[in-house]
């Protein structure tokens, strides 16, 4: 494996990284403070194609590979990480699943639009009641004539109050376990599905979270996604790619909170002389520096093996673990070396601080990874 990047990879990091610059990072502070969804954004994204980054060319999309992909959320996280969560569940959930599940007659429909950038894509499997365990979800999908009616409610949807199309997960046969779940497309404005409570999120504030209710929301027949009966098997493999994008933000926003901190470490004065001339404060750069490095070669490691086709359940379960909790600890680190400025909104460090521990959470919390990498491990025996 050469991870040396191309020419392309190359401009393409350069791109978004001053798109980064220039489009968000001057109304970061803005967006968090006011819990503001970037709408005005999106189709500044889609001109870059980061709204359709692996979605193939005939269907409206960019084309690029899983590693393009990564260089992609890397490059936003750095700035902004609510952003980065964005366009993270716009393609690598709801898009991604109607691209590997979807029939031709559904791509041309839904996931055209959703990579030109048109429309906003949202993917709703948890519940209140049902996180980690999603066989234990209560949503429900009852064939009725040429209809699905659905009932029930989803909690932390992102997108769930501005997406235009939601891949959503519903049991259609209880007696069947985990092999009674389906997945379907749901419109907005389908009479029936509403936007329920907005969350007040500690971090990625700018990302919209939020319930998403269903009383009696009748779809036709023909926004059944994939196989009936199939819906938590195909949701595990758009998972394992999904974390693989998890760990591109979580060494993304590594790299702003240490970026951060060196830039402060080289301008704060104390005794006299810089802090990075202190040993204390060289070595917590240097671990940074160190773990980041490790981290991103082994979502790229993740990202490689899904560009060969291969099934990467550990390897991008390995990546999510590791790349979110040094990411917690790098930013951690910043606010410490910033001293009393970290704690105060004037610096970036308080932010990469509050959004990071989401990455230890969404998409399989630290011990889903652990148990995932674990049965893995142990069926190789």
């Amino acid at each position: 494996m050469d991870f040396r990047p191309t020419e392309e990879q190359t401009l393409l990091r350069r791109t978004v990284r001053e798109f980064a610059e220039t489009e968000i990072r001057p109304h970061v502070r803005e967006w968090d403070e006011a819990q503001h969804f970037p709408a005005e954004l999106m189709p500044k994204l889609a001109a870059l194609g980061l709204l359709g980054i692996q979605i193939p060319e005939r269907y409206g999309g960019a084309g690029m590979t899983p590693i393009d992909y990564c260089i992609c959320i890397e490059e936003l996280a750095r700035v902004d990480p609510a952003v980065a969560l964005s366009v993270a569940a716009h393609n690598g959930l709801c898009s991604s699943h109607i691209h590997l599940f979807g029939t031709d007659a559904q791509k041309q429909t839904y996931l055209a639009p959703l990579a030109r950038g048109e429309k906003i894509g949202a993917w709703a499997l948890t519940e209140s009641t049902s996180g980690s365990d999603a066989a234990g979800m209560r949503t429900t999908a009852i064939r009725a004539g040429s209809c699905w009616a659905i009932n029930g409610a989803k909690a932390f949807t992102t997108h769930g109050r501005v997406g235009d199309v939601i891949v959503v997960m519903a049991v259609t046969d209880r007696a069947a376990g985990t092999k009674g779940i389906s997945a379907f497309i749901v419109e907005r404005g389908t009479a029936g599905m509403a936007a329920g409570k907005k969350e007040d999120k500690l971090g990625m504030r700018a990302s919209d979270t939020s319930e998403v209710l269903f009383d009696n929301c009748r779809i036709p027949v023909d926004q059944l996604l994939g196989v009936e009966g199939q819906g938590f098997v195909n949701t595990m493999e758009v998972l394992d790619a999904g974390r693989i994008g998890i760990a591109a933000l979580a060494v993304g926003l590594a790299q702003g909170a240490y970026e951060a901190a060196l830039h402060y470490a080289r301008e704060r004065r104390a005794f006299g002389k810089t802090i990075s001339s202190f040993q204390a404060i060289q070595w917590k750069l240097a671990d940074a520096a160190t773990r980041i490095e490790a981290a991103r070669l082994l979502t790229y490691r993740a990202a490689y093996l899904k560009d060969k086709g291969e099934r990467t359940t550990l390897e991008s379960s390995m990546a999510k673990l590791y790349a979110s909790e040094m990411a917690v600890r790098i930013a951690d680190d910043c606010v410490q070396i910033h001293g009393g400025y970290g704690f105060v909104k004037d610096y970036a460090a308080e932010k990469y601080f509050r959004d990071v521990k989401l990455t230890t959470i969404g998409e399989g919390t630290s011990e889903i990874q652990r148990l995932v990498i674990a049965r893995r491990l142990l069926a190789r025996s």
